[in-house]
């Protein structure tokens, strides 16, 4: 009988964590709990969906755009709660953020996709939802996430209103020529004004005030009116069952036992295992393993049809076999490839190496595999006599690099040395050996270490951004001076209502890109907001700034600037008139000081003290 109950108990705990039905035929002797359970869950494969019976007509594709914080994942998980396809529990917190960092960090870093089942008016729905970041660096997630849409839903918070990124947000889904549905959160709020928000949002979109929803994602207040709206507002796709076969490829991952996992859009045809397809970039072909959709994990399906959103895995070992844009189409059966997306352009660039050299091939492959779920990094062999070797990096963005080095340490447990940021440069070259050498006459920089001389070049290019900032009025003058102190161009100034106003600037990427966003956000107590466009080039007097030990360069601690004037310290501050003998006995002890450090100022550096510079540099 004890026999019986233990193996009894042992049932009970096996079904009780598992939603499968009917319940799992399994022996008493199998370790028992909910990973368990998962796993043999997997293990047995799961029902294939029908997409069939969703035509184009039932289908809406969406994304949820908005400022950071402003309840894009909260809203995400209410309405995944709604058609059912998560259970309701108060533990559906950012759902559809599966990093690690974006959980610690409360952000959302990669774009996901839900599929969501809805029945409105008693006639069934395909929701396809997409979450994307909100932070700015992270902003080319959110145009190719609109590739695959047909709508938006614009987030703003009713308490902060609308902020930098919302502008920028909004502006990508109307080049897109996408419906959008402005969603006003947090109602619930103390503070909230919603009646504020929607005056701003009519004013600087053109939105009427009556086709605001208002909501509180985190209580579920008004929720479900925003899957009516999605379904009365935003179009089906415009494609056919019929036609050819053409996938859009909006995104990738890499799994380590199935290869790259893509994220397709449909714009025609249909798509099975078996299939043969072939990749219009690459014209490499492949045998389709799997199709399925998220919701949000991996459900394979049947088939997937025209207008709908999912996954395919068919064998591509790399995720540069999967290039984000690309088409792809059947065997013997070409289409005209979709537009595509640009490539993704780094704006700051960093030296990485290992803390220990010994560590070198470890931190490679942890780069290889942490790249392939991370496109948008470029990744470039370097060296280092200080450092060893190492790799040069190119980010998004600082938090991108803070991010991806975050990353590293908890997935794959690697301690790195990271140098200090830079912005790319280019340098016009004037100098025939050079060209020569380098095969053209415009040359972009990279590294400090490469800067070439300026008797060599004809001129110096820096990246410029068009930066917004939205900020309360009462700081208008402090964020003003700010901008002027970092060599910003003012291009435009517009009130949103009688408390907050848009400044445009065009600023030096440099300017920026370290400590321009604390600094912003220190000096409006945290109300403003920044975000920045890519503008190009111009030509600006430049200058590499070496740091000497024992009178030789040290690369590692090399920066590129703006040409200012040599400073030295001034020892003859403190006379005021009198005998100039005492003014000329300071200059002559202040030269022999600098002739005795050049005969006895050799010193050896051990390879850790490098180490705390960096890492006080990247700590600040």
């Amino acid at each position: 009988m004890a026999l019986a109950g233990r193996t009894a108990m042992r049932w009970a705990r096996l079904r009780s964590p598992c939603p499968a039905a009917p319940p799992l035929c399994l022996p008493p002797w199998l370790p028992t709990g909910p990973r368990t359970c998962q796993r043999l869950c997997s293990s047995r494969g799961k029902e294939k969906l029908d997409m069939s019976t969703y035509p184009v007509e039932s289908i809406r594709n969406f994304s949820i755009i908005a400022h950071v914080d402003h309840g894009k994942s909260t809203l995400a998980d209410r309405l995944l709660e709604i058609t059912g396809t998560i259970a309701k529990t108060h533990h559906n917190k950012q759902v559809l953020d599966k990093l690690q960092v974006e959980r610690e960090r409360g952000i959302t870093v990669k774009a996901q996709s839900a599929s969501l089942f809805y029945s409105h008016e008693g006639a069934n729905y395909l929701l396809n939802l997409i979450d994307t970041p909100g932070h700015v660096d992270f902003s080319y997630e959110v145009s190719r996430s609109l590739s695959a849409c047909q709508g938006v839903l614009l987030v703003v918070d009713a308490n902060e209103g609308i902020q930098a990124q919302t502008v920028a947000n909004f502006y990508l889904a109307f080049e897109a020529q996408l419906a959008i549905i402005p969603v006003i959160n947090k109602i619930d709020l103390k503070n909230a004004d919603p009646e504020r928000v929607e005056r701003q949002i009519e004013k600087l979109f053109d939105i009427p005030i009556d086709e605001c929803v208002r909501i509180s994602a985190k209580q579920g207040t008004n929720v479900e009116k925003v899957l009516q709206k999605v379904i009365e507002k935003i179009p089906p796709p415009q494609c056919n069952t019929a036609d050819p076969l053409k996938a859009l490829v909006f995104d990738s991952t890499f799994d380590h036992y199935r290869g790259v996992i893509a994220n397709i859009a449909l714009f025609g045809g249909e798509i099975q295992k078996g299939h043969k397809v072939v990749s219009a970039h690459t014209k490499k072909r492949y045998e389709v393993n799997e199709v399925g959709i998220l919701t949000p994990n991996e459900q394979p399906t049947h088939k997937l049809y025209a207008g709908q959103v999912g996954y395919l895995i068919a064998g591509m070992k790399e995720v540069t076999e999967a290039q984000i844009g690309d088409t792809l189409f059947l065997y013997k059966q070409p289409v005209e490839p979709l537009p595509g997306f640009k490539s993704a352009k780094p704006m700051v660039f960093a030296g990485m190496y290992p803390v220990d050299q010994t560590e070198y091939n470890n931190l490679k492959s942890a780069l290889e595999r942490l790249t392939l779920n991370d496109s948008s990094v470029t990744v470039h062999r370097d060296s280092s006599l200080a450092l060893g070797a190492g790799w040069r990096l190119g980010f998004l963005g600082l938090l991108h690099m803070e991010v991806f080095n975050q990353r590293l340490e908890q997935e794959y447990n690697m301690s790195v040395i990271v140098t200090a940021p830079t912005v790319p440069y280019k340098a016009v070259l004037s100098s025939a050996k050079l060209i020569k050498e380098y095969r053209k006459a415009e040359i972009t920089i990279i590294n400090p270490a490469q800067f070439p001389d300026k008797l060599s070049v004809s001129e110096y290019l820096e990246p410029t951004v068009l930066g917004t900032i939205v900020t309360p009025q009462e700081y208008i003058g402090k964020i003003i001076a700010l901008c002027q102190d970092r060599r910003a161009v003012q291009k435009d100034m517009l009130y949103i209502d009688e408390r907050r106003v848009i400044l445009k600037y065009l600023f030096p990427l440099n300017e920026i890109v370290v400590d321009f966003y604390d600094a912003l956000k220190s000096l409006s107590s945290g109300y403003a907001s920044f975000d920045y466009e890519d503008a190009g080039y111009q030509a600006a007097d430049l200058i590499k700034m070496d740091i000497l030990l024992n009178g030789n360069p040290v690369e590692e601690l090399a920066t590129i600037i703006h040409k200012l004037k040599a400073y030295r310290k001034n020892v003859v501050a403190k006379c005021y008139g009198g005998d100039i003998t005492r003014r000329m006995k300071l200059l002559k002890r202040q030269a022999e000081g600098k002739k005795l450090m050049r005969k006895i100022g050799n010193v050896e550096v051990p390879r850790d003290a490098f180490i705390r510079v960096l890492k006080r540099q990247t700590d600040k």
